[in-house]
């Protein structure tokens, strides 16, 4: 993955999540969660790292704007 830019984290209330989970439909399934809640600029594919289980995905939030309830 890409280094995180200043430009993603340079005001409060946005956020970069790395997701690691076992398969794409579960990485997805939960950026489509954060995406419920809060702004999200998604992904649209996942990466493997040679010698690490499972996939990695990376999102974009702004949590300044709340689009769903609180867990």
């Amino acid at each position: 993955m890409k280094p995180i830019s200043e430009a993603h984290v340079a005001q409060p209330g946005l956020a970069v999540v790395d997701v690691a989970a076992c398969d794409e439909q579960t990485a997805f399934a939960v950026q489509e969660l954060l995406a419920g809640l809060w702004a999200t600029a998604p992904a649209d594919r996942t990466t493997r790292v040679p010698g690490e289980p499972g996939v990695r995905l990376r999102c974009y939030l702004d949590v300044r704007q709340n689009l769903g309830s609180p867990l």
